[in-house]
């Protein structure tokens, strides 16, 4: 199976109808037996969608701006791989990206288009200078390969600098985090274990109970994995439930709980006991849901495939609420490259959408309980604004400081707020409300 084909259809795929690559990825990577072609798949189709606003400049500049927006994008995604392949991949040499480029659209298109593109590639290695714009928040958005907007209202939160540091961070490949299932075994178990097969990992910073590791292709392998020893997680994501802490025997539940991560954390912390509902809309999530509530052997959580909106009866019986809303996802670019150019987000839709989110948890909390609320962007629209707006509206919620139960490091303000450039992790928000007797 031609690898280069199998990245041009997943890029075609993202680019043409806003489909996501990992998904692809896991799916399409299976026709390869070969697993440096496994390997070279995934770094060509990441880097390529990643890099698409520094690869549009330069073919600006190859072709012209007027001929650049004639051509199909279809052929597009032909010289950003091409492209892609000559600026940023060591291990590809020029001649080679070049000759298999032409020879890939030879395969999906013809003979004259494989003559445009060993026109354009060869004209880009004659001359690869292709000055950067003198504006610096153009440059950092050219350079990094992100929507300008985005850029702009980075540099308002942290400045220029900080600013290109969180581009960096998002540009390089992501380390696999997993946090280990404490109703399975122990840390200092895994740590050993790994050791013994030779698979580098370590501890994050502030949590015994979560590694890091750039062998995430092993790990994901492993018969630990597999039997639920480890699963897959953030620290940003496992912050939020340290914050939320959960207790033995207590009655919580989760909104929008797929794909389960935070959910299987906060079971196995109240050890498989009181009870956990946990809602998601789509079926085919509840039942990747089940899956990994299985594999990691939590016994306490019932699963409801509905619209949160839809479910009920509404009633304050709940200790805990969770609410992981819909968001912008700015916070996960490193993982997720392609959220960066879906220009169909709505955002004032998404931020309606949290706000009746809030509302509806709130109905489900006891008196004297906790509605947690958390995102994975950095958009304060969506995070300390919709916390404050709430406040106003709901008299009987007071905010709980976060750092009664986060390391000082990664809170701001009263939040747990984790910053991808300063911490090294995904970007998170996540607010505990204490519901209280009405003020009024």
């Amino acid at each position: 199976m031609n690898t280069r084909k199998l990245a041009y259809q997943i890029v075609n795929k993202v680019f043409s109808n806003n489909n996501f690559s990992d998904k692809l990825l896991r799916n399409y990577s299976k026709k390869l037996e070969n697993n440096q072609d496994i390997k070279f798949l995934y770094s060509l189709v990441r880097g390529t969608i990643k890099m698409k606003g520094y690869l549009d400049y330069l073919l600006k500049h190859l072709l012209g701006e007027k001929k650049f927006e004639k051509t199909p994008l279809k052929i597009k995604i032909i010289l950003y791989l091409g492209i892609y392949q000559i600026t940023s991949l060591d291990n590809v040499p020029d001649r080679a990206a070049v000759y298999e480029t032409v020879e890939l659209a030879k395969i999906v298109f013809d003979k004259k288009v494989a003559s445009f593109v060993n026109a354009i590639l060869n004209k880009y290695l004659r001359n690869p200078k292709i000055d950067l714009p003198e504006d610096n928040i153009e440059r950092i958005a050219v350079e990094y390969s992100f929507p300008k907007h985005l850029v702009e209202k980075w540099v308002s939160y942290w400045g220029e600098e900080n600013t290109e540091y969180l581009c960096m961070f998002y540009n390089e490949p992501p380390l696999l985090s997993f946090r280990v299932n404490n109703l399975a075994t122990k840390p200092n178990k895994i740590f050993n274990y790994y050791s013994r097969k030779k698979i580098p990992i370590k501890p994050f910073m502030c949590s015994q109970n979560i590694f890091q590791t750039n062998a995430g292709d092993e790990i994901l392998k492993d018969v630990a994995f597999e039997e639920g020893y480890i699963t897959i997680q953030d620290p940003s994501a496992s912050m939020v439930v340290d914050l939320m802490n959960p207790k033995e025997n207590e009655s919580i539940l989760d909104l929008f709980a797929a794909p389960g991560g935070k959910i299987t954390y906060v079971a196995e912390k109240m050890n498989n006991t009181g009870e956990i509902i946990a809602i998601d809309k789509f079926p085919f999530k509840v039942k990747e849901l089940k899956k990994n509530l299985n594999r990691l052997k939590i016994y306490n959580t019932k699963t409801i495939a509905i619209d949160a909106f839809k479910y009920g009866p509404v009633a304050p019986a709940f200790d805990k609420v969770l609410i992981d809303v819909p968001c912008s996802g700015w916070g996960v670019f490193q993982k997720k490259p392609e959220l960066r150019w879906q220009e169909n987000q709505d955002i004032k839709e998404l931020i309606k959408l949290q706000e009746n989110a809030l509302d509806k948890a709130s109905q489900f909390v006891a008196e004297n309980g906790y509605l947690i609320y958390s995102t994975c962007t950095l958009n304060e629209d969506e995070n300390e604004r919709q916390i404050e707006k709430f406040l106003k509206k709901h008299k009987d919620f007071k905010i709980v400081p976060a750092t009664s139960l986060i390391e000082p490091g990664f809170t701001s303000s009263c939040f747990l707020k984790t910053i991808p450039f300063m911490h090294h992790i995904d970007g998170a928000f996540a607010a505990k409300l204490k519901k209280v007797k009405d003020k009024k």
